[in-house]
């Protein structure tokens, strides 16, 4: 891929108004327009690797449930039995032996949704148990990340993921596995988290660490709008990766090119996942929206499977690096976040180094879509 740096204009855009940022209507309007309607990132396949496993997912108020059926195929279902609504499962993950079943009344349902016991039902007047599936959503296993969408078809994903369904194929996401995750509570809207993983003006002051590594200036974009922005920075001669000591943890992946292997990329893929592939792991940020003004962070450090599973294997430099970044990042998102609900804060221009905010408000209000959201220009 041509990653030639492109203009870097933010072409005159300025910040979005504050109430992006505070209004419970326009979070609201967000459940609807975008994350109802969207491929959102739920977790790793890798997380639920039996027949029966399972976990849920909790999102806008909805409750799915993950779940590898006996076939080993991966379903999506919502929380619901098809009876009076009654919740089937919970606890946040398990595994079940062949049935879901309904706490109530005891309404059973295989690992593929279908009904296969309602007690005392069949006497009930045209009652069929084919008629009483769980509802399910869209699910679809892309780069071993398990990817649900509420309201479109699975046949939609690999168009609406054409531009980078095969983008990862060198790093084979779908073959690394966990080597860390930590979960953070940040007192901020998603989109907030959203533009300060977009750019690299604020590097330099909030990540001193990270000034020596890779810098600003050699950064540029392969991807300029729609869902999927970012692109690579390039690393300084005297470092492989990018760790607290510089160095690669144990070996780096097999396929890279040498061009890869000198870079480090950074993709946003709105609205519900980053992912970051080095020359040895991959990092990935998985955003889940909890409130106007509250976003947890699901971060994985990914490392190939033969490369973990040495005695000698040793993740703590990159975890210690991006964990250290990540707390930079949140505190600095936090006192964003403050700043935006004063009654004096106004739009302010964009950087031509924040061009990748400008995109993503563009792409966003084009999915809120509406005459208010329109009338901001940027």
């Amino acid at each position: 891929m041509d990653t030639t740096a492109m203009p870097r204009t933010a072409m005159g855009a300025q910040t979005l108004p504050g109430e992006y940022f505070t209004s419970r209507e326009v979070y609201d309007r967000e459940t609807d327009c975008i994350f109802s309607k969207s491929w959102i990132c739920a977790g790793r396949v890798s997380s639920i690797p039996n027949p029966g496993d399972f976990f849920l997912h909790e999102m806008d108020g909805e409750s799915l449930i993950i779940i590898r059926a006996e076939s080993g195929q991966i379903n999506c279902f919502y929380n619901v039995c098809r009876h009076r609504g009654t919740r089937l499962q919970k606890e946040p993950c398990g595994r079940i032996k062949s049935r879901l079943h309904c706490p109530y009344h005891a309404w059973a349902y295989d690992t593929d949704g279908n009904l296969k016991s309602a007690p005392n039902m069949m006497a009930t007047t045209d009652f069929c148990e084919q008629d009483y599936s769980l509802h399910s959503a869209a699910c679809v296993v892309w780069q071993g990340f398990i990817m649900i969408n509420q309201q479109q078809p699975v046949a939609s994903f690999k168009n609406d993921f054409s531009d980078i369904l095969n983008r990862f194929d060198d790093w084979e996401l779908d073959q690394l596995v966990g080597g860390h995750e930590i979960t953070y509570e940040v007192q901020a809207n998603w989109k907030v988290v959203f533009q300060n993983y977009s750019e690299c003006y604020h590097c330099s002051l909030v990540h001193p660490q990270l000034r020596p590594i890779t810098s600003v200036e050699t950064a540029s974009n392969d991807f300029e709008k729609g869902h999927f922005l970012g692109g690579p920075m390039i690393l300084a001669d005297d470092y492989q990766t990018v760790t607290m000591n510089g160095q690669w943890c144990g070996s780096p992946l097999e396929k890279l090119s040498a061009e890869d292997l000198r870079r480090v990329y950074f993709y946003t893929l709105c609205p519900s996942l980053f992912i970051s592939p080095h020359p040895d792991y991959v990092l990935t940020h998985r955003i889940e929206r909890v409130d106007v003004d509250k976003t947890r962070i699901v971060c994985n450090w990914l490392f190939p499977q033969e490369v973990a599973a040495q005695d000698t294997f040793n993740a703590s430099e990159a975890i210690e690096f991006w964990d250290l970044t990540n707390r930079q990042d949140w505190e600095i998102c936090e006192l964003t976040q403050k700043g935006v609900q004063s009654r004096v804060y106004q739009p302010g221009p964009y950087s031509g180094l924040e061009s990748m905010l400008a995109a993503f408000d563009r792409h966003y209000l084009s999915l809120m879509a509406s005459e208010s959201e329109t009338k901001h220009e940027i």
